[in-house]
């Protein structure tokens, strides 16, 4: 099955890929790997904005860092990688959060559950998941991604 029938079946619609903010490009290809730089969460076209432990829940977190998780495959589709994704390697995860919120790690959650639900055991990585005290435009979380690529 593509990764495109199994998107469909999960009922996912790939957002258009955000440009980037700054310089640098969304996706370097080489050695077999796609490095995506950091992804912020956009819902419905919206930047989820805010700070875990203040103005946004856990679940908020969730599901934004879904959402980064949704653009890093709209940024693999986009570079024509998405079908040729071998494994995902690597997720980082950083939560614009309070001193006192530890949950980072199941805000990252969002993003490595949607890697597995799409790519089955390939979607298994490592991971790091870090708070810090702000994030580009605000954003709630950033997730960037290593993945092994086949050609």
């Amino acid at each position: 099955m593509t990764i495109e029938k199994r998107l469909a079946e999960l009922g996912l619609v790939l957002p258009e890929p955000a440009a980037p903010v700054a310089s640098y490009v969304a996706v370097v290809h080489e050695g077999g790997f796609a490095h995506v730089s950091g992804q912020l969460p956009f819902i419905d076209g919206a930047l989820v904005t805010g700070r875990l432990g203040d103005d946004l829940t856990l679940e908020d977190g969730i599901m934004a860092a879904r959402a980064c998780g949704m653009m890093i495959l709209a940024q693999l589709k986009q570079a024509g990688l998405l079908e040729r994704v071998e494994r995902v390697v690597k997720l980082g995860a950083f939560v614009n959060s309070t001193p006192d919120f530890t949950d980072q790690p199941k805000v990252a959650n969002g993003a490595s559950d949607l890697m597995f639900e799409v790519f089955g055991e390939k979607g298994r990585h490592a991971r790091a998941a870090v708070g810090v005290p702000a994030l580009p435009l605000g954003a709630a979380v950033e997730v960037d991604a290593v993945i092994a690529v086949s050609g």
